[in-house]
C-alpha cells in the first residue's frame, strides 16, 4: 500500500485541534485571505469568550467576512461585520453565498469613528486587525463605549515574545519583511497591562496562542500552494518564519469583559 501524501492545503483541516475550523473548505478559506488563518484564530480565542445564540457581536476588522459566517453559524449569534479595507456589499456578497445574510450585517466602518449606539454590543471580537488601530492608550476606552456592561472584548493578534523596545531594534529577519509594522505587536504581558490600568475591564485572558507560529506556516504554504502565481511573497514569509522558529513569532490571544 503506497503512503498518502497530505497537500499543504489539506494540512489546514485539523479536527483534532481545530474541529469548527475544520468544517470549512479550506480553498473558500484562501480564497478570502487578508492574513494567516483566521478561523484558527478565533476558534482558539472563542475558547476564552461565552457566545451564546442572539447576542450582539461585533467583528471589528472582519476583512472579506470569513470569521462573520464562523461567528453566525457556530454560535448563533447576530453579528455587525466592520471593515474599512473592504466595501460593504462585497462583505454582503460573502454572507449572502455562505447562508448567513439574515444574521450578519456588513459595515464599512473606520475604527474611530464607529456609528454604533452606546453600549449596543454583548461582545466584540477583533482578528488579526487589531494591531493597526488599538494600540493607542485611548482606543479600549473608545471601544468600550459600545459595549454593554459585563460585555466580552476578544482579539487574536500579532505579538511577540519579548518586546521591540526590550530588544533594542526589531530583528533583522522580522524588519527585513514587515518593517516598522512589528513595532505594533506585543507580548501579551504588554497587552495585559495596557487593558488594567485602565480600571474598565477585567482581563481575563492574555497568552500566547500556543501553536501561532506554527499555524502561520502552514498557512504561508497553503497560500503557496494555492496561488502559485504570487509564491515569491509567500516563499518570503515562509523564510521569515522558519528561521524565527517561534523564538519571537506568534499570536496574542486577549479576552476582557467590561465592569
Amino acid at each position: 500500500m503506497g503512503l498518502s501524501v497530505v497537500t499543504a492545503i489539506e494540512d489546514l483541516v485539523r479536527p483534532e485541534r481545530y474541529p469548527l475550523s475544520s468544517k470549512y473548505d479550506p480553498v473558500w478559506l484562501l480564497d478570502l485571505e487578508m492574513g494567516p488563518n483566521p478561523l484558527w484564530m478565533l476558534e482558539d480565542l472563542a475558547r476564552e469568550l461565552e457566545l451564546r445564540p442572539g447576542m450582539r457581536v461585533l467583528d471589528l476588522g472582519c476583512g472579506k467576512g470569513a470569521t462573520s459566517v464562523f461567528l453566525a453559524r457556530e454560535f448563533g449569534v447576530q453579528v455587525v461585520a466592520a471593515d474599512w479595507w473592504i466595501a460593504a456589499e462585497d462583505a454582503a456578497a460573502v454572507f449572502a453565498e455562505a447562508g448567513v445574510a439574515d444574521r450578519v450585517a456588513a459595515v464599512h466602518a473606520e475604527a474611530h469613528a464607529l456609528p454604533f449606539a452606546k453600549e449596543y454590543f454583548d461582545a466584540i471580537v477583533s482578528i488579526d486587525a487589531f494591531e493597526y488601530f488599538g494600540t493607542a492608550d485611548s482606543y479600549l476606552p473608545y471601544l468600550l463605549r459600545f459595549l454593554r456592561p459585563g460585555g466580552q472584548v476578544g482579539v487574536a493578534t500579532p505579538g511577540m515574545t519579548r518586546e521591540v523596545r526590550e530588544l533594542g531594534a526589531i530583528p533583522a529577519h522580522i524588519e527585513r519583511l514587515f518593517g516598522w509594522e512589528a513595532m505594533a505587536w506585543h507580548t501579551p504581558q504588554w497587552w495585559r497591562f495596557q487593558w488594567e490600568i485602565t480600571k474598565l475591564v477585567d482581563v481575563t485572558c492574555a497568552r500566547l496562542q500556543e501553536h501561532g507560529w506554527r499555524d502561520w506556516l502552514a498557512w504561508e504554504r497553503a497560500l503557496a500552494e494555492h496561488r502559485p502565481q504570487n509564491l515569491a511573497e509567500y516563499l518570503a514569509r515562509i523564510e521569515v518564519l522558519t528561521i524565527d522558529g517561534g523564538e519571537l513569532l506568534s499570536f496574542a490571544i486577549l479576552a476582557a469583559r467590561k465592569r
